[in-house]
Formats: C-alpha cells, sequence, structure tokens
C-alpha cells in the first residue's frame, strides 16, 4: 500500500522524531511505500544528517521525503493518509482524497496516552463532511490501544549492547566522553526547567560521582546559568564537587538510543525520547510536555498509576514525587535523594516494564494491520 504521512513541527523534534521513526519501520519491516511530508524540513535534517534541508523531495531510508509547503502543489492521494497529531490536511489533497474511486484509510495518530479514556476511543470512526470515514488511533501502553513504536529486535540488541562493556566505551569514546570508575552515567534531555538547580546542587554534593550527559537543547541555558556560563556549545565540560558534565552535540535517532542505553539513568522530555527511554531498560524521569490549563498533569499522573502499579508503596511514592518534583519545578534535589534509597528495585523494575511492553503489538504492525481490514 502507499502511505502518506502529515507532520506538522510543533515541538522540536517530537512530533518529527515519532513520524520519521514509524515511516522507516513501515518502509522496512513492512514493505509499504511512504511519503512523509513534513512543514520544516530544517528540523527534520538534524535526525537525518545525510538530509537535504532545502530539497523539496528527497529519498531517505526508503521513504520519499516532502516538503509540506503552504503553496500546496497537486498530489495523488494515498491508500492510507495519516495527519499525526491532528494536524490539518491542505483542502486539496482531502479533496483528492473524496475523488478517489476507492476510500482511503483516513487516521489521525494521536498523542501517547495512558488515560483511562484512550482504551475507549482507540480505533474509533468518525464520518466526515466530504463523505471520507476517519479513524483515531492511540498509541498506548495498556490493551485496547496502538501500543508503542518499536522496531523488530530493538531490546535484544540493546541489551545485547548493555552486555558488552567495550561496546559502551567505544561508543561513549566517540562522543567524546570518558567514562570514570563506579560513577552513575546520567544523560539530561530537557526543556527548560527551574527545578534544575537544585538537582545538580544534590548531584554535585552527594556520595557518589555522577557523570552528566546532556545533549545540545532547551535545557542548556538553565545548566548554563547553575555553572555560571554565558553560554554553552557541544564539547563542554565541567566538574563541579562529585559531579561532571559533558555537553553532547546533536545526534541521530540510532545514536541518541545508544546514549539511552549507556546511562543508568535517563532525564528525557516529550514523546519520542520517553518512548525510547523506557526501551533502554532503565529508571528514567520524564520532563512532560506543558499544555493549557495544565492538561499534562493528567496525562502525567495517568501514566504514574500504570507504570508503578508493581512498586512496592515506598518505591512508588519515590519515583511519583520525582516526577512531580521535576514537572513543577522544585524539590528535586530532596526528590532525588529519595529516589536513589529504591535504586535497586527502580533499575529491576524498569528491565520489567520494558519486557511487558515489548509483549504487546507495536505501532507500526498494528496500524499496517488497522488498515487491512475491511472498512
Amino acid at each position: 500500500m502507499k502511505w502518506d504521512i502529515f507532520c506538522n513541527v510543533i515541538d522540536n523534534f517530537g512530533d518529527i522524531g515519532v513520524t520519521w521513526r514509524l515511516a522507516r519501520q513501515l518502509v522496512a519491516e513492512h514493505g509499504q511505500a511512504v511519503r512523509l511530508w513534513v512543514d520544516e524540513p530544517a528540523v527534520f535534517a538534524p535526525l537525518c544528517p545525510q538530509a537535504d534541508p532545502e530539497a523539496d523531495g528527497q529519498w531517505q531510508q526508503g521513504v520519499e521525503i516532502r516538503h509540506w509547503r503552504r503553496d500546496w502543489q497537486p498530489a495523488d492521494a494515498a491508500d492510507v493518509v495519516i495527519e499525526a497529531f491532528a494536524c490539518q490536511l491542505p483542502e486539496q489533497y482531502l479533496a483528492a482524497m473524496a475523488a478517489r474511486s476507492d476510500q482511503p484509510r483516513w487516521l489521525n495518530l494521536e498523542y501517547l496516552s495512558a488515560e483511562d479514556w484512550i482504551s475507549g476511543c482507540h480505533g474509533l470512526p468518525s464520518f466526515q463532511p466530504n463523505g471520507l470515514q476517519k479513524a483515531f488511533y492511540f498509541p498506548g501502553f495498556v490493551e485496547g490501544t496502538g501500543g508503542l513504536l518499536r522496531e523488530t529486535g530493538l531490546v535484544e540488541r540493546r541489551q545485547a549492547f548493555q552486555a558488552d562493556p567495550e561496546a559502551r566505551r567505544t561508543f561513549l569514546e566517540a562522543l567524546g566522553v570518558e567514562l570514570e570508575e563506579g560513577a552513575l552515567l546520567v544523560s539530561l534531555f530537557a526543556y527548560e526547567n527551574a527545578a534544575l538547580a537544585g538537582w545538580l546542587d544534590v548531584l554535585a554534593a552527594g556520595d557518589r560521582a555522577v557523570q552528566l550527559l546532556v545533549p545540545v537543547g532547551r535545557v542548556l541555558a538553565d545548566l548554563a546559568r547553575w555553572l555560571g556560563e554565558d553560554k554553552l556549545g557541544a564539547g563542554a565540560r565541567f566538574r563541579r564537587g562529585r559531579l561532571s558534565i559533558a555537553v553532547l552535540p546533536f545526534v541521530s535517532q540510532e545514536d541518541y538510543d545508544h546514549v539511552l542505553w549507556s546511562c543508568d539513568f535517563n532525564a528525557v522530555r516529550g514523546e519520542d525520547s520517553f518512548v525510547r527511554a523506557q526501551w533502554a531498560g532503565r529508571p528514567l524521569l520524564w520532563h512532560i510536555y506543558q499544555q493549557e490549563e495544565d492538561a499534562h498533569w493528567d496525562k502525567l499522573e495517568a501514566f504514574l498509576a500504570v507504570h508503578c502499579r508493581d512498586l512496592s508503596p515506598a518505591a512508588a511514592g519515590a519515583l511519583t514525587e520525582s516526577w512531580r518534583a521535576w514537572n513543577r519545578g522544585k524539590g528535586m534535589g530532596e526528590a532525588w535523594t529519595g529516589l536513589m534509597a529504591h535504586w535497586p528495585e527502580l533499575q529491576s523494575h524498569a528491565e520489567c516494564w520494558c519486557g511487558v511492553q515489548a509483549e504487546r503489538t507495536d505501532l507500526a504492525t498494528g496500524l499496517v494491520q488497522f488498515c487491512t481490514k475491511p472498512l
């Protein structure tokens, strides 16, 4: 089948990160023909270093990448049309969909959530004024939802990497990071966050050495402020007490996976890195994208309720408090101390959670199955 995936880049790399992974998997594992329409190719390019940010059209890893311009040029409608995260399709394209002799599959790929109502809405049809039918497709963590993006063999590759200390050392050295004996390795990818300073204070004064890897991104301004620096860039290195800090360059999605796999603890943000951190099988901290009227808190609490279900009450409380502190912008230093008191249990739980999620049908496979069923 031919697929068109439309992505309106809203929050830096999150939306395009998800759709680019999905497009590649549909091609590589399911033999689908995929066109990925992106309104900001310059944002896509860092995720795919060989891509040309100026090109109207190009092929990368078997996917046709097209620049989704405001002055839309006529294009044939595909067999499957995905509007990612409620983006609005061009009127001319909607007309092309309606003009097809056979009705295309039209899906709104929704944002990831663990809220209870998701399973009740997943897959529901919505009849549109142009006579077409659109379905709402919800990724999720429980049965009755669309699952998570996961390439075939991903967990096995991750486990093999983590079982090979030399592979980890070689990968990190290529990024200019030399492992310190006995240090806790932490990655930090976050939005601006007032809670960062308190967390760094505790890390710097702690009993255990910590190495902090910070990919180039929005949190660098807060980090620079704590360090007393004007500006930070890739390659910067600092040490404060027991804390050493390395600013990493922006890397491809594959290399970012390896950063997550290399670390003992991962602070992530948004949706794409949030899911990839779960596949890393390591304890994590999620900085959720803030929404109007604090709607993001419902999503945060819903995930915590599902994720912490098999933890002891004390460990669940410590993990919950750390996520709440990080997202409200204060109290992260104290929360970190509480979290470390349950470190062995949290490590075991992260791997178990990954295993449970990996038993479910992945998002790309679920989409193909959904789109091959009769309307």
